[in-house]
């Protein structure tokens, strides 16, 4: 069965006819070929797919694009102000949060999310509220750090 789908992605309004099973991390990648927004387990257990939902981070395996009808849906491609980096990618980048990669749109979403309900987290919140995202390359340290040190970025 097929549904028409209308959201809002990045600032632009799209509309798409979609299978009704089809998960919004679906529709960003083969639709909209929106591909920062990756599929790591397609069981929901690592991050790789979270994005903002009308402003808050959900993982994008974990619901159908369907139920996105109406909603406004930033991705990782969607952060950035054309050419300049928003704070928390610049962090990132700066404080060598990644290693491989794959893992970091996930991340810096999540971590986008955590601090605008937080402003000034500290390591142990960072790492409390990052659980759900899996990095299979790092130890985390540097992930915290960038975290940190994209919520002072975003505080300015």
């Amino acid at each position: 069965m097929k549904v028409n789908v209308g959201v809002t992605v990045n600032g632009k309004k799209v509309t798409a006819e979609v299978e009704a099973r089809t998960l919004l991390v679906q529709f960003l990648r083969d639709h909209l070929e929106l591909t920062g927004t990756h599929v790591g387990c397609d069981t929901s257990q690592c991050g790789a797919c979270v994005v903002h939902v009308d402003g808050k981070a959900i993982k994008s395996c974990t619901i159908l694009a369907a139920q996105c009808e109406g909603t406004n849906v930033v991705t990782i491609e969607g952060l950035a102000d054309g050419d300049t980096l928003h704070p928390m990618q610049e962090a990132f980048r700066d404080n060598h949060g990644l290693q491989c990669g794959f893992c970091t749109p996930g991340m810096v979403m999540a971590a986008v999310d955590l601090v605008t309900r937080h402003p000034q987290p500290n390591e142990e919140l960072v790492r409390e509220r990052l659980e759900g995202n899996l990095c299979r390359c790092t130890g985390y340290h540097n992930i915290v750090k960038s975290v940190v040190a994209g919520a002072e970025a975003m505080a300015r």
